[in-house]
């Protein structure tokens, strides 16, 4: 690898460091060779691993900032006329859409993708990839996933303490905890993003790849629509989920391609 952190032109890229074409060791951008130049430098010193987990508590930092931001922008607008018009006719028609069939779909999506099944499913992805692989990038990036996650979201509930929809809008079993921004669906996006990134970097063709990612994308669009469905969110809250969920996202994935710059270029495993 040379020193700007572009591969050497003759290096074979192994297909667990590569997304499509894409060699995730590759920064394009003079932010991105400098940011990795420094990441480098770091994985020298404190060791490849170590790196990582830095690299995973300042981004965790950067992730609970920005959620604390968000929040605090959402408090100041929520009272006026752009959130209001949006959230109540989202939930009217949502309303419109229910049936026994669909309501008891949607109350299996969100036992399934609860606060209790998720985290077992990010324990369990965490496992499976270090009983299989003997490696502890997957199992740092999983449990950092999970916790982030959980952060964000008593951090955004605890700041803005907003109100559910009405119980005679929604569906039982009803919730207590405050509504913005819905947990089923930022934790969702991001251990469901991530297991389907780390499954992706293991396969071999594109087609796989884009499967997995259309499968985690259209997992945590389902899994938002089905609260508001269900009347136990205000669409907003949903939304607010998506973005931060992507978010700390990115930042999980930004931080593993920099663990993969720092090994050597012979390298794959920790």
């Amino acid at each position: 690898m040379t020193d700007s952190g572009t591969p050497s032109p003759d290096r074979t890229v192994p297909h667990d460091r590569r997304l499509g074409r894409r060699d995730l060791t590759e920064w394009r951008s003079r932010a991105g060779q400098r940011l990795a130049a420094r990441h480098r430098g770091l994985a020298q010193r404190v060791g490849a691993h170590r790196a990582l987990v830095v690299t995973l508590a300042v981004g965790g930092g950067i992730a609970l900032a920005a959620t604390a931001g968000a929040a605090w922008i959402y408090d100041g607008v929520t009272g006026r006329d752009g959130i209001a018009s949006l959230d109540r006719p989202v939930l009217e028609q949502a309303k419109r859409l229910r049936s026994p069939a669909v309501d008891g779909t949607a109350a299996v999506i969100a036992r399934v993708f609860g606060p209790v099944s998720m985290p077992v499913l990010a324990v369990a992805s965490a496992v499976a990839f270090a009983v299989r692989e003997r490696r502890a990038s997957p199992v740092t990036l999983l449990v950092a996933a999970g916790a982030g996650s959980l952060a964000m979201t008593l951090l955004g509930k605890d700041r803005i303490k907003r109100n559910r929809p009405r119980r005679r809008d929604a569906v039982p079993p009803y919730e207590r905890s405050p509504s913005f921004p819905s947990g089923h669906t930022l934790n969702t996006t991001t251990i469901v993003g991530v297991i389907a990134y780390l499954l992706a970097l293991r396969q071999e063709r594109t087609g796989p790849q884009v499967a997995l990612a259309g499968a985690a994308a259209g997992t945590a669009v389902t899994v938002g629509l089905s609260r508001v469905l269900l009347g136990a969110h205000w669409f907003t809250d949903v939304a607010v989920g998506w973005v931060t969920g992507s978010g700390w996202l990115s930042l999980l994935i930004t931080s593993h391609r920099l663990f993969l710059s720092a090994q050597d270029d012979d390298t794959v495993g920790d």
